[in-house]
């Protein structure tokens, strides 16, 4: 407990200076003191409840290899599947979860259009409106009916992120309006929310007020200096009066700061031919999807330590996907080879890049385990949904999904295990949403399609 203050420090307190505000990581300065004759277990017990639970949710984009996903038990003896085996070291704090499925991703009388319905039907659980116009209709996300609940409490209500860029408008899949395919995140049935791809323009919303790197030259010019340099009086000054302990976890939040920032400073990769459809691509956009999702997923662990926010999606590639990963040796485009028609050669591709994918999601798991709140980590206090639309991009597959979670949610969540439904039985992946809001402090009776709550996930 910290001894220096007389009274707690706010949760709310920032460092301030030129423009710039940076949230503070949970600090036990921040923890009110015990009363006369309190002991240290009841002060901990108080420290545990300053908590709050946070959600992340990452979308991955033209399904998987699923029999090199799907473990062949369920319970906790289950054997590491080859997609999953990077995933090792945090087993026990990972929930694999098989046989849900998402009923609107099919065709329900549409026709074709799969990759669209995945994508606009997964967080919403309501069938999209099949148009090529502007008369888009699917239904608000489950995150952004948890940002209403306890989005007020933080700068930032959620977040969307993406690793790629997207149509808005037009056709884009067999009567589809491109934006179906390209949105995860709906604030209401008409409209989605807009995905930050750019990191720095990440950074800059999250720590630099305003500002915004294609406003103007100058904001370009005072973001090469360091956003620390800005607020180091208020941070000494802060220093002073805190602990040991709370100066280290301060120091090491403010240098994670400056890694992203140098990491953002690197000169912009050279691009060659047209970029989505004429765009050019923003200075600081990482050239691999490796170095994009790190560096993502770094400044995600950054605006949940702060808490900034507490609603997180990113979807690391649009439904439909057609970029390549030669970091892995991979030059065919993505929805290509996912259409593998049983070709071995094509089959492999796809599982190594599944591959890929799990060891990005371990690098996040581990930043978010890395990071000390209390007795426990932030990944103690918060959940991590990692999932697809399509169990197979092959035959555009709606049931059966690959799903995890990671973390505790303050208790509320009991990993280690795989929990396996009935697959022909196809519930309804709405009904692990509802477990979530609950998680979440935002319970609700319904949630899409929701038939009740999975009652396997905390027992």
């Amino acid at each position: 407990m910290n001894l220096l203050l007389s009274r707690p420090l706010s949760r709310r307190t920032l460092l301030k200076g030129l423009g710039a505000a940076i949230a503070l990581p949970y600090l036990e300065a921040m923890v009110p003191r015990p009363l006369y004759g309190a002991t240290a277990a009841r002060a901990s017990t108080a420290a545990a409840k300053t908590y709050p639970t946070r959600m992340a949710a990452i979308y991955f984009p033209n399904g998987l290899t699923l029999k090199d996903w799907k473990p062949a038990t369920a319970g906790a003896d289950y054997e590491m599947t080859r997609i999953l085996k990077p995933l090792e070291a945090h087993r026990k704090e990972m929930l694999v979860i098989s046989g849900l499925a998402d009923n609107h991703g099919e065709s329900n009388g549409d026709g074709p259009g799969d990759h669209a319905r995945a994508m606009a039907s997964y967080f919403t659980a309501a069938q999209p409106f099949k148009t090529a116009g502007e008369n888009i209709r699917a239904g608000i996300s489950i995150d952004q009916v948890m940002a209403q609940k306890v989005g007020g409490a933080t700068m930032f209500p959620s977040l969307e992120l993406g690793l790629e860029y997207g149509h808005q408008t037009g056709n884009c899949d067999s009567g589809y309006a491109c934006t179906y395919e390209n949105n995860l995140a709906w604030s209401s049935p008409t409209t989605p929310c807009q995905k930050a791809v750019n990191p720095q323009v990440v950074f800059d919303r999250l720590f630099g007020g305003a500002g915004d790197v294609s406003e103007a030259a100058g904001q370009e010019q005072v973001f090469r200096q360091s956003i620390l340099d800005f607020v180091q009086e208020d941070t000494v000054r802060l220093s002073k009066h805190l602990g040991a302990m709370d100066r280290a976890r301060m120091d090491e939040y403010l240098t994670a700061i400056r890694d992203v920032e140098r990491r953002l400073q690197r000169p912009a990769p050279k691009i060659t031919g047209e970029v989505a459809g004429g765009m050019a691509r923003p200075g600081a956009m990482p050239e691999l999807w490796s170095d994009h999702f790190r560096l993502m997923a770094d400044l995600q662990a950054l605006a949940l330590q702060g808490d900034l926010t507490r609603v997180i999606t990113m979807i690391t590639g649009v439904e439909g996907s057609r970029r390549v990963f030669s970091e892995i040796g991979i030059t065919d485009e993505h929805h290509g080879i996912s259409h593998h028609k049983n070709d071995p050669a094509k089959i492999e591709q796809i599982t190594q890049i599944n591959v890929l994918q799990m060891q990005s999601v371990a690098y996040f798991v581990g930043k978010l385990k890395s990071i000390r709140e209390g007795e426990g980590t932030l990944l103690d206090h918060m959940m991590v949904l990692a999932s697809n639309g399509l169990s197979d991009g092959n035959t555009h597959r709606h049931s059966d999904l690959p799903t995890l979670m990671f973390g505790g949610a303050n208790g509320k969540l009991n990993p280690g295990r795989h929990v396996a439904y009935d697959a022909t039985a196809k519930t309804p992946i709405a009904n692990l949403y509802l477990n979530m809001l609950q998680m979440m402090g935002a319970e609700a009776e319904s949630f899409g399609d929701s038939t009740g709550r999975l009652g396997e996930l905390n027992g």
